[in-house]
């Protein structure tokens, strides 16, 4: 990993692909998902997602799909509103999130800057480091993104749409993402038997949660504390063959690209630990279901949000099972 010293940089982003700044795009209409959508189940899952998310506790992917994720940010951010902690959309937390099935989906037309900086998958390091910028694989993988879901999620949402050739103006029915709550933390909690990231203020509450991969191997996992040294955005990355064993023909160092789909994503948060961060990734789909070689990844659109509620020396607290 790059050693950014400590230095912050926390305004904007330079260079990075449109697809990722957005999280409540201009071209789009809140229409009610009941005339778009006619599966009031899978209205009723974003929706619930959608809120959590609105509120700073990710659910991961935002697909409708009601699993440990959403339950969990479901408890915890009862837990936090003092409710009762079930995990469950009951009748007092949906008072008191207020989610919103009729607006779970929303129309979105293609604008010409979705389709603009996509960049190939190259296997080989060393074609990768050649290129100027690591974007979205194509416009399928950008929106999925925009939007905070999977592939998956966006084609069955728009079934006649061919992504291949997708043109600008194409509209599409998409998840009513919002912006997400980011106040202030001032310490971190990573959670490495749940693999989640929390986030708390001065008095220790939890105001935000965050599903990430943690190192694959058990040596490589840090406990203790260490603190918060450097938080960057759209960094390129360092390429050490010392630390992928599983790449046998790169002999030196490599300076990759930023963009997207760089290995750490669209934010670095170093640590004081060589080589330890969080930041994102260029596989929002297997978060949680992946080891890394010792970081911590997150979603990109997490990653970002996490960049701009925490500053260099705050805490970071590992708790180990």
């Amino acid at each position: 990993m790059r050693n950014w010293g400590f230095a912050i940089v926390v305004l904007g982003f330079v260079a990075v692909p449109v697809l990722a700044q957005a999280t409540a795009p201009s071209a789009s209409h809140a229409i009610p998902a009941k005339r778009l959508l006619a599966d009031r189940a899978l209205a009723g899952g974003l929706a619930w997602q959608i809120a959590l998310e609105r509120e700073g506790f990710s659910p991961g992917l935002i697909d409708g799909k009601i699993g440990p994720k959403t339950r969990v940010a479901t408890e915890i951010y009862q837990r936090g509103s003092g409710l009762p902690a079930t995990g469950a959309m009951d009748a007092a937390t949906q008072e008191h999130l207020k989610p919103d099935p009729d607006h779970a989906v929303i129309e979105y037309s293609v604008q010409p800057s979705d389709l603009e900086g996509i960049t190939p998958l190259l296997e080989d390091w060393n074609e990768r480091a050649k290129q100027s910028q690591l974007g979205y694989y194509d416009a399928l993988d950008g929106l999925a993104e925009k939007f905070h879901t999977s592939r998956a999620m966006m084609q069955s949402l728009n079934p006649t749409v061919g992504f291949d050739g997708i043109k600008a103006g194409t509209v599409l029915i998409v998840p009513g993402v919002q912006e997400s709550r980011a106040p202030k933390a001032a310490s971190l909690k990573i959670d490495l038997r749940n693999k989640q990231i929390l986030a708390l203020d001065e008095q220790g509450k939890v105001i935000a949660l965050f599903h990430c991969s943690i190192a694959a191997h058990v040596e490589k996992r840090p406990s203790g504390e260490t603190k918060v040294i450097v938080v960057h955005r759209n960094p390129d990355y360092t390429f050490d063959p010392q630390y992928w064993p599983e790449v046998h023909n790169v002999t030196h160092k490599l300076l990759i690209a930023p963009g997207p789909r760089n290995p750490v994503g669209l934010a670095w948060i170093g640590l004081d630990l060589p080589g330890y961060g969080i930041h994102g990734t260029p596989h929002p789909e297997m978060i949680g279901k992946t080891g890394s070689h010792g970081c911590f990844r997150m979603t990109n659109w997490d990653a970002i949000r996490l960049s701009k509620m925490i500053r260099p020396g705050a805490i970071v607290t590992f708790v180990v099972p």
